[in-house]
């Protein structure tokens, strides 16, 4: 064997190796006949002691871990991991917890929480340049002084960049790390983002990626469900054993839908992260509520509710504001006009206006949650005071309407 076609089958193996281990199973597949000649060549030049070496690294030797993330404990991706996440961000976030020695369902829960892995639609998630309201940019959305400080070059050379997909996945590993992953990641997440929703919502799709989450049939912990079967694929989802809430029902998908026989009760969507779940069993505790006052300023087991006291609820719920923080403020629907983030959110919008009057509403997973019915109603609740679930293919067109999201949603 010449020295070239050793070089080329040396570069072949050294692609096995760093790639996720469902493509370097491929690799290795396709082209496991010219790396049995390269190590009968080294073999025959160096010793066994080399073939058990090579082996060893590219998963080839007996009781040896066959991939880098093994190596470290790591879990394989769970079956809507390798559904829902493309290929080359899954692999990135595999070699970025390796290299790291972090558990890469944390990065791939904050790459799913922050960008939906480069697929949203947000400028500031892919174009070079684009930053949000905040000043974040990139797939993993990196503000400019914490990625001066964190960010890394994935090859080790040239200067990173946090709209680079590869940089931006391996800074973020090397942020949590510094942040004190892997002894504490709820301190390390909580330090990306400084809110315990966001640390929840990652660590929920973890548990999703990683397929941690069991069956409540089968014997989980209470409030755990699973859906088989969604587009061929194991849909794993986690719901809190909630006070005075009856089964959870849920419906495959991203999107809230009411059942057929019950204006009152959503479903909830099986793939919305875990806050966004929340909120809708939120929406169905306030649906037998007539309309009035009493939820202000604590809205919590009011006899009534009114616009804002309802949206203030399912914040409340759901583990966005603080039951303190909503006591003490008492928002009133013109206080949401500049809450949160400008814009529509990708899975909660909030509406509100002062003009012609004082008000506000909230759509969760695509499903309008109100107290006004008058004309902007064509569903089950139509006839109904108080906070219900509306249907209307468009939003209410009397005002003008602050638009804005929760951050993060």
């Amino acid at each position: 064997m010449n020295a070239s076609t050793i070089a080329r089958n040396s570069a072949l193996a050294r692609g096995a190796m760093l790639a996720s281990p469902s493509v370097r199973s491929a690799m290795l597949a396709r082209h496991l006949p010219k790396i049995a000649i390269l190590l009968a060549v080294l073999v025959g030049v160096c010793g066994l002691a080399t073939l058990v070496m090579v082996g060893s690294l590219l998963g080839l030797a007996p009781g040896l871990p066959n991939s880098a993330a093994e190596a470290f404990g790591q879990a394989t991706p769970s079956a809507t991991a390798v559904a829902g996440i493309p290929a080359v961000y899954l692999s990135l976030y595999e070699r970025a917890g390796a290299r790291y020695g972090i558990d890469w369902t944390i990065l791939a829960g904050i790459g799913k929480v922050e960008c939906d892995h480069g697929r949203d639609p947000d400028p500031s998630c892919t174009k070079e340049g684009a930053v949000n309201s905040a000043g974040a940019g990139g797939p993993m959305q990196f503000l400019a002084s914490t990625f001066a400080t964190y960010g890394v070059s994935a090859e080790g050379a040239g200067r990173p960049d946090r709209w680079n997909p590869a940089d931006a996945i391996f800074s973020a590993a090397n942020y949590l790390r510094a942040s004190g992953a892997p002894g504490d990641y709820k301190k390390a997440i909580f330090a990306y983002n400084h809110a315990s929703w966001y640390v929840e919502e990652v660590e929920h799709w973890a548990s999703v990626y990683r397929g941690a989450v069991g069956s409540h049939e089968g014997g989980g912990s209470p409030g755990e469900t699973e859906l088989s079967g969604v587009a061929g694929v194991g849909i794993e989802t986690f719901i809190e054993d909630w006070p005075q809430v009856g089964p959870v029902r849920m419906v495959a998908g991203t999107r809230a839908l009411l059942t057929p026989r019950d204006g009152h009760v959503a479903l909830v969507p099986a793939q919305a992260p875990k806050v966004v779940q929340a909120m809708v069993i939120a929406g169905n505790e306030l649906q037998d509520l007539p309309y009035g006052s009493a939820g202000h300023p604590d809205p919590r087991g009011a006899v009534n509710e009114d616009c804002s006291s309802t949206v203030n609820y399912v914040l409340y719920r759901s583990g966005v504001r603080p039951i303190d923080e909503i006591v003490r403020d008492n928002p009133l629907a013109q206080d949401y006009v500049n809450w949160g983030d400008a814009g529509p959110g990708r899975w909660v919008t909030i509406y509100s206006t002062t003009s012609p009057t004082d008000h506000v509403f909230i759509v969760i997973a695509g499903l309008r949650l109100d107290t006004s019915h008058n004309g902007t109603d064509v569903g089950p609740n139509r006839l109904e005071d108080g906070p219900r679930w509306r249907i209307l293919n468009e939003i209410p067109t009397w005002a003008h309407w602050s638009v804005r999201h929760p951050p993060g949603l």
